[in-house]
Order: structure tokens, then sequence, then C-alpha cells
């Protein structure tokens, strides 16, 4: 699992809670903030799958990228 994978689920989650407590106080900046940080993370998330993907399948191909 990649780095990024693990920070991403954390910023979407914090950007899950931020909207949540935003509709809970009326505060649309803070909801505003939430969702700008739900998206970072689903594009962190995303970046970390696609690390993954590739050292699985150069792995598989008989080259390792860490070993270089």
């Amino acid at each position: 699992m990649e780095k990024e994978q693990v920070t991403g689920k954390i910023d979407k989650l914090k950007g899950k809670v931020k909207q949540g407590i935003g509709r809970a106080t009326d505060d649309p900046a803070l909801q505003g903030e939430g969702a700008l940080d739900e998206a970072k993370g689903t594009i962190k998330q995303t970046y970390g799958n696609m690390k993954d993907a590739i050292k699985q399948t150069d792995k598989k191909a008989g080259s390792d990228v860490n070993d270089k």
C-alpha cells in the first residue's frame, strides 16, 4: 500500500467531517473547505492506486521498479 492511499483516505474522512460540521453549524465556508479536502483525498488516493498498480505490473513482468 502506498502512503498516498493512506493520506488520501485520511483527507477524505477529514473532508466529510468538516462538511458535516459545516452543515450542522450552517457554515458554508467550512462545508466548502470540507469538499475541497475530500476532493484532494480522492486525488491522492487515486495517485497511490496508480503507483501500486504500476509496481504490481512491473513485478509480474519480472523487473522491479524498487530495485532500480
